[in-house]
């Protein structure tokens, strides 16, 4: 009885052990499949789409300095760019963003993940903006216009204009600190600062003053500032392009002859009304540096930023007899250029019966 006894312990035995196995593979393979699901979701989380821009191939996102993870959620979610908050929110915690907002622009694509939206803006991978600016009158204007591109607000950028010690760092003073600014459109991050700015304009201002243009200014004896001042008044005289450097060439001649300029756009500068269309002999009496009927020679700065076709009109102006010019009597724009006074008065005269028949009497 007892080898019987025996074969039946073990046989439960066997039993009680295999069941145990059925058990532990039974937990394992569970494990695996909880592990495999939760593992999915997290690469869910991470991966699948989470961006939505409507149809725009991008989205500009702009993050101000001193902006903490609040700010940034709050940024993207009124703009209806996140599908999955939580999700966002998850991935942005588990990679650290929250600690680590960094300023700019950014332009967010369709259909990113959470990762690579985390990524980029944690990153600070922001993309750059052009910064264009042209037909400026002065640096307040330049400073408005500027701000409304990059972080640095208008103030910042126009006290820096005005200080006296950093105009004289920068070889300037008050009257000809618009010279410094060249025209055209350049490439910053959003987040550049005022003194940045002006400091990659004072680069700029040294490459585009090339030995070329440097050497062309030498042979009118005339320094890179002069010939914006100059090219400033040419601005100020004509739109057309192709006709700058005749305008040019009559300062020019004045300038050597040891003529008054007698520039209506400096009379213009000089009151103050920039809506003025005609001047009259009244702005001729006006006490200012800049009245050049009554003080010869260049005034003491721009009356504009120039435009570099001013400044290339000024450096390659046009060599002739012509001493006197005023605006054609058809009005296009163009001029009509005369050698002696009275082929000018003549010329004038056509203009202002032109003028007289539209009522324009300002």
């Amino acid at each position: 009885m007892a080898y019987y006894h025996h074969s039946y312990g073990n046989l439960s035995d066997r039993k009680k052990n295999k069941f145990r196995r059925k058990i532990i593979i039974f937990v394992i393979i569970t494990f695996l499949f909880a592990t495999l699901i939760s593992a999915f979701e997290v690469y869910r989380i991470f991966f699948k789409t989470n961006v939505w821009t409507s149809n725009e191939p991008s989205v500009e996102v702009i993050i101000p300095t001193g902006c903490d993870h609040l700010g940034v959620k709050d940024i993207l979610y009124k703009k209806g760019l996140i599908i999955r908050r939580n999700h966002f929110e998850w991935v942005s915690k588990w990679l650290g963003y929250n600690e680590t907002i960094k300023p700019g622009r950014y332009l967010i694509r369709p259909k990113m993940n959470n990762f690579d939206l985390v990524r980029q803006l944690r990153s600070g991978a922001q993309t750059p903006v052009m910064v264009t600016f042209n037909n400026i009158r002065d640096v307040n204007q330049l400073a408005g216009r500027v701000a409304s591109q990059i972080e640095a607000d208008s103030t910042s950028i126009a006290d820096l204009l005005s200080d006296t010690s950093y105009l004289s760092f920068l070889g300037h003073n008050r009257y000809t600190i618009s010279s410094l600014f060249i025209p055209d459109s350049y490439e910053f991050y959003w987040t550049t600062s005022a003194e940045s700015f002006i400091s990659r304009m004072f680069q700029e201002n040294k490459k585009f003053w090339n030995p070329t243009r440097k050497g062309k200014a030498d042979a009118l004896n005339m320094s890179a500032v002069e010939v914006s001042i100059l090219a400033s008044i040419v601005e100020k005289e004509s739109n057309k392009n192709d006709e700058k450097a005749s305008i040019a060439g009559v300062y020019i001649n004045r300038l050597k002859s040891g003529w008054l300029l007698q520039a209506d756009p400096t009379l213009v500068y000089a009151v103050g009304d920039f809506e003025i269309r005609r001047v009259l002999d009244v702005h001729k009496l006006i006490e200012s540096p800049y009245n050049t009927y009554k003080y010869a020679g260049l005034p003491p700065g721009p009356i504009c930023i120039p435009s570099v076709s001013s400044i290339d009109a000024v450096l390659n102006y046009q060599d002739h007899r012509y001493y006197y010019f005023c605006a054609k009597d058809d009005l296009s724009g163009y001029h009509a250029f005369a050698e002696n006074y009275a082929k000018h008065q003549l010329n004038a005269w056509k203009y202002r019966q032109a003028l007289n028949r539209m009522n324009i009497n300002k």
